[in-house]
């Protein structure tokens, strides 16, 4: 049909100079309305598009990505870890040398530390797109940027509520943004689990939170970790102190009695050390968690990373915490139904009620105060 179209105008531009102009003008704008609709087209979907990958990182620097990275470099370990929770390990070309989890990540190019970037290495590798997480030294961001490299710099928030907000805003700018949903997700269950399991709680045991290897050092107000004592029902008796980071006085520890104590090392090994070291301390003695064992082992690993692995180190230190919410039980039976057990033992003959309670005990692997 175009054709015949074509054909009668070339044919009649031969009648007159009129019919000939006209021809021609027709002509143009038969061919080139085709044209300026698909440009109008890819206009309109190419302003729709930035809208949806347009995304500011936590400093204001802007980005409009028109494809997800192919190839990330991360500054900081807790990066790198929601990073392959999301599925982008093979997107990962460089990591800082104390990016050990997951295992993956250890065969990964190393590009420095935290606080020592190494510039060169990071743009030998070519990367679309670099993370950076608080710590990372100013100065170096900015010289990465200058070599026009795109640095994407998180710095949200001290508690867990944060968590979310870095992972979602770590699947918008790679384009996984279904992938952190369902992370969030099953990072909401674990979160409500611990939550329901402390509903019971009414007294709130004073904790000190050590963290191995300077000295006394534990967590103020402002700390995260602060934040998960105070979630786990907990009273950081440092969290008078509006500061992330203390150096805890010998004085001040034996005067503010924790019940609880918490040592943050890497290994179970150091732990071990640790607490033997308390317990050898003179004067320590007098501190109820001392007296009676509850000096306890956290995950430096899980705990000391403001990444998905966080909501695993506020589980523990429920569990840490609050240990008669979770007596030895292992055939699943929950504590609210032992109730009507006892009522069963009620009726049995008075000489067989103590052996069979105590048969019932051990079978289910239940203590005592399973029964209240």
């Amino acid at each position: 049909m175009n054709i015949l179209l074509l054909k009668t105008l070339e044919d009649n531009s031969h009648s007159s100079p009129l019919a000939k102009m006209r021809g021609e003008r027709l002509s143009f704008l038969f061919f080139n309305k085709h044209i300026l609709f698909c440009l109008l087209f890819v206009l309109i979907q190419g302003v729709l598009f930035g809208q949806e990958k347009t995304i500011k990182d936590d400093v204001g620097n802007v980005f409009t990505l028109t494809e997800p990275p192919q190839r990330i470099v991360s500054l900081a370990p807790n990066i790198t870890e929601i990073l392959f929770a999301l599925g982008l390990g093979e997107k990962v070309v460089g990591v800082t040398r104390y990016c050990d989890y997951p295992p993956a990540a250890l065969q990964k190019a190393k590009v420095g530390g935290l606080l020592d970037p190494a510039i060169e290495k990071i743009k030998s590798l070519g990367p679309d797109l670099v993370i950076a997480f608080r710590g990372n030294p100013w100065n170096a961001l900015k010289r990465l940027q200058a070599l026009r490299l795109r640095v994407f710099i998180l710095d949200i928030g001290h508690d867990l509520d944060a968590v979310p907000k870095t992972i979602e805003k770590i699947g918008r700018i790679t384009g996984r943004e279904k992938e952190a949903q369902a992370l969030l997700k099953i990072l909401e269950d674990k979160y409500q689990k611990a939550i329901s399991a402390l509903e019971p709680v009414a007294a709130l045991p004073k904790v000190f939170l050590n963290i191995h290897g300077m000295g006394l050092a534990t967590c103020g107000r402002t700390s995260y970790l602060h934040d998960l004592l105070v979630r786990a029902k907990s009273v950081n008796i440092a969290g008078r102190v509006s500061k992330d980071w203390i150096n805890y006085s010998r004085e001040q520890l034996i005067k503010d009695e924790p019940e609880v104590i918490i040592i943050m090392t890497k290994s179970e090994a150091d732990f071990v050390k640790a607490r033997d070291w308390l317990k050898s301390q003179a004067g320590f003695q007098s501190i109820p968690a001392v007296r009676t064992g509850r000096i306890h082992f956290l995950d430096e690993n899980i705990a000391s990373r403001f990444g998905s692995r966080l909501y695993d180190a506020f589980a523990e230190l429920v569990r840490l915490i609050h240990p008669e919410l979770f007596e030895p039980n292992p055939i699943g039976i929950r504590p609210r139904i032992c109730g009507p057990l006892i009522r069963f033992l009620i009726f049995l003959p008075p000489g067989f009620q103590e052996k069979a309670g105590g048969r019932l005990v051990r079978c289910l692997g239940l203590t005592p105060m399973a029964f209240l």
